[in-house]
């Protein structure tokens, strides 16, 4: 099969990459949620089921838990019905188009619409998230062993560009908006939005085209519907025992690479008092500098093997939380940041691969439903445990130690992962 994919199908599957992490890096990291606080009253939202006014940041939390929550009560069965009727590309068009469209919807949630840009984000954050199921979905088709480490790495690393291009162009819009002729810096800001959206659809487009030539193993015609289905895929999930054993590796150690990434302007800001030009100078050099990054642990893993590298990968990022304790100039913080961004691909990249070797291509949509379930429940607990820690303690410094507890455990986990026995497993239930 792999034989009649040709670099096209594959250039497009990463070119998807490019296209949707716009939305990752603008929406969901660094603009729409200073844009979004700006729009809720400075007294908080009032809001029916609260007597008191919420703050816009607390907000903003209730908001983001809602969309995974709901992408992780659907993606499963958006990804049997994939599997099984052989809608992958037509879902993933689907949810790209929802995905786009909300955020283009953006330019319309102007000064005290919160509840409409609220609204928004969470269609965009869903079609995000449910269109990464079907794209990951495609991995396996489209490569095997090292191949398909080299392409989950490279669909990253143009991820990275993509992103980071996209983000530049708003930060100059913002920062220049005079001299571009915006009224102010929320108009600039929207139209960041509506680019962006535009962006993610139209580059989106060569995958659709090209992925129509990618054949896509099926399987039967059950569709999960009921909690029973749920549960019935669960226990079937745990009798691939490495392929179980990974995904609790992975949300372990997945828990605290989010984190990092979601606190580490707040830590910044509040424990070093450094400037908002200097924090998102940083987060421009970790989407630059990812895309080596994550073309040098590729080539790590086809040195010795792809544990290894995510191994290498995790034991990095504990001395980066133990660092990040102890730290106290900018100049530390921007050390800090490009350790950061040289392991991040490398260990997202790898882990998805990982993990797509290690699942039956005829269940590979509804497998990866429960992979992006995993992701999106760390990207809850690790920012929790972080802030708990820190009413517990007063102390952002023990706050961030803690996340190599996250990075320790997951090595553990990952270590009783036997990849080839896994793999075989795979193979003998394609």
């Amino acid at each position: 099969m792999r034989q009649l994919i040709n670099h096209k199908e594959k250039l497009g599957w990463c070119l998807y990459d490019w296209a949707n992490s716009a939305f990752a890096t603008v929406v969901l990291a660094a603009v729409l949620p200073v844009y979004f606080a700006s729009l809720v009253p400075a007294r908080g939202a009032d809001l029916f089921w609260s007597s008191q006014p919420i703050p816009a940041t607390a907000l903003w939390g209730y908001i983001v838990s809602l969309s995974m929550a709901l992408v992780a009560i659907i993606a499963p069965g958006l990804g049997n019905l994939a599997d099984r009727r052989g809608w992958r590309l037509r879902l993933l068009i689907i949810s790209c188009l929802l995905g786009s469209l909300a955020t283009c919807g953006l330019f319309f949630a102007g000064p005290g619409q919160y509840l409409l840009a609220a609204a928004l984000f969470i269609l965009g954050n869903i079609g995000f998230a449910a269109g990464n199921v079907f794209y990951n979905a495609y991995l396996p088709d489209l490569a095997a062993g090292s191949e398909a480490d080299q392409l989950s790495a490279q669909g990253f690393a143009l991820g990275y560009i993509g992103g980071g291009l996209m983000l530049l162009i708003i930060f100059l819009m913002i920062q220049y908006h005079d001299f571009l002729g915006f009224h102010d810096k929320g108009a600039a800001t929207r139209l960041g939005f509506l680019l962006t959206g535009a962006w993610w659809f139209g580059f989106a487009l060569p995958a659709f085209v090209w992925l129509k030539k990618v054949p896509v193993t099926l399987g039967g015609s059950h569709v999960l519907k009921t909690p029973r289905d749920y549960l019935k895929t669960f226990a079937d999930l745990r009798s691939y025992r490495d392929l179980c054993r990974f995904l609790i590796a992975f949300l372990l150690y997945n828990d605290g690479i989010q984190t990092i990434i979601v606190v580490s302007a707040i830590f910044a800001r509040e424990e070093l008092g450094l400037g908002a030009g200097t924090i998102l100078g940083c987060f421009l050099m970790i989407q630059f500098v990812a895309m080596p990054g994550a073309l040098l642990f590729s080539r790590l893993a086809g040195r010795f093997n792809t544990k290894y590298a995510v191994m290498v990968s995790l034991i990095l990022f504990t001395l980066i939380a133990v660092y990040a304790s102890i730290m106290n100039s900018t100049i530390e913080f921007w050390i800090l940041g490009f350790a950061v961004a040289i392991v991040l691909g490398g260990s997202q990249a790898l882990s998805r691969s990982l993990f797509s070797s290690l699942v039956p291509k005829r269940r590979s949509a509804e497998f990866f439903g429960f992979y992006a379930i995993s992701s999106k429940f760390a990207s809850i607990l690790g920012p929790l445990t972080f802030a708990i820690l820190i009413e517990m303690t007063g102390s952002n410094r023990i706050a961030i130690l803690a996340l190599a507890f996250f990075f320790v455990i997951g090595i553990v986990f990952l270590i009783g992962v036997d990849v080839e026995r896994g793999r075989r497993q795979a193979q003998a239930n394609q």
